[in-house]
């Protein structure tokens, strides 16, 4: 019997001891997911109040450097003429125009036509309404070879009412400097029209103005060797030494080296190394993104009512107080009658009326954090006008509540 006892004895100490063991388990188990939590709180804690540390100054936008600058010497040229346009249908210039015809009997001289000076067949007697002399302009992209057609657009010089159904005769077109870098020739494509008869007319768009795609062949290249240069210079669009910088140091990273220094707020340059390819530099520099910190903008057009506002505006807490006074001065004509068999004239009596109206004054309330779409729907809801919204961001501007640069059109 001792020795049964002794064995159950034996088996409860052993089950206290595994119920002991189990116990603490469960308590490291308990402490370490304890710990865990609170190391995850504390990492946590730390990246809110990084963050809150770190304020951004604005939003950045990536572009590539291709699309916001461009490389200094590669550039386009403009190209000018000076030429004919005949074929019109009684439209072109009138004989009050003189150069028109001067200009056809230089033409036709070049040609071995020989336009008499005096007599009813002179020059002074040429009818010239079916041609009209034209300015025609160009742009000259960089690295044009011979042969590589270009657009032109051509512009009545004299009084033609419009240029439809006509085509231009061979012009020269001219640079800065006074050479001949292409020669245009073609027929005419019009954006709008002009009809009349019987005292009636229509118009639609600006008749006095034509295109040809590709109406110019070019003569002349204009001189310019890559392999001449030592540096090569971009250029910003916008200036911006934020900008400026960041596109210097993406450029180093890009080329493995500190090879691009920024010389002011608009322009990077970049040291060549000896019998480097300047092309392949070029491409790879062009397709690097960099952050872009644009400006903030209002621009403003009084003569059309346009307000266009960027997204980047701020705006500072500011109340508005919004009026106007508008007269209005009305005139109507009234016959005045005499009475019957009395020896009164009849007489026309002009009655001016005038209504002066003070519009009541409307209340804007801008607090911090507005946005722009604030300050619009506010002006909506007061019934503000395009100028009533320019003379409220021209005020704005003056009391230091608009933080952008406003430009007047």
């Amino acid at each position: 019997m001792r020795g049964f006892e002794g064995a159950e004895r034996f088996s409860d100490d052993s089950l206290m001891e595994r119920k002991i063991a189990l116990r603490i388990a469960r308590l490291r188990a308990k402490a370490s997911a304890n710990r865990a939590f609170w190391w995850w709180m504390a990492l946590a804690a730390a990246w809110l109040v990084a963050m809150a540390l770190v304020q951004p100054q604005e939003a950045e936008r990536r572009s590539r450097i291709k699309d916001i600058a461009t490389i200094e010497g590669i550039r386009d040229n403009q190209l000018v003429g000076y030429g004919l346009v005949v074929g019109l249908k009684g439209t072109g210039d009138s004989s009050q125009t003189v150069f028109p015809a001067q200009t056809l009997v230089s033409a036709l001289q070049r040609m071995g036509i020989t336009v008499p000076t005096t007599g009813s067949q002179s020059a002074s007697n040429m009818q010239v309404k079916n041609m009209a002399a034209v300015f025609v302009v160009a742009t000259l992209p960089p690295f044009s070879r011979p042969g590589y057609k270009v657009d032109i657009t051509a512009s009545s010089a004299g009084d033609a009412r419009s240029l439809e159904g006509g085509i231009l005769l061979m012009t020269p077109l001219y640079g800065v400097d006074g050479q001949i870098y292409a020669q245009a020739q073609g027929s005419l494509v019009l954006g709008g029209y002009m009809a009349a008869g019987g005292g009636n007319s229509k118009q639609v768009n600006h008749p006095t103005t034509a295109r040809i795609p590709g109406g110019a062949m070019v003569e002349r290249t204009v001189p310019y060797d890559l392999a001449e240069m030592h540096t090569v210079s971009i250029v910003l669009n916008d200036a911006d030494f934020h900008t400026a910088e960041g596109m210097a140091a993406a450029i180093d990273r890009e080329l493995g080296g500190p090879r691009a220094h920024t010389v002011d707020s608009r322009r990077v340059e970049i040291a060549l190394e000896p019998k480097e390819d300047t092309a392949a530099l070029l491409d790879k520099v062009e397709q690097v993104e960099i952050s872009v910190y644009p400006r903030a903008r209002v621009v403003v057009n009084e003569r059309t009512g346009t307000v266009v506002i960027g997204g980047r505006v701020r705006l500072q807490p500011v109340s508005i107080l919004h009026g106007g006074l508008s007269v209005n001065v009305t005139s109507h004509v009234e016959v005045s009658q005499p009475g019957a068999l009395s020896s009164g004239t009849t007489q026309v009596v002009q009655q001016t009326t005038v209504q002066a109206q003070d519009k009541p004054v409307n209340e804007i309330n801008l607090k911090e954090g507005a946005t722009v779409e604030d300050l619009v729907q506010q002006l909506q809801r007061t019934g503000a006008g395009a100028r009533d919204v320019i003379s409220i961001l021209q005020a704005m501007k003056e009391a230091g509540a608009l933080e952008a640069d406003l430009e007047v059109l």
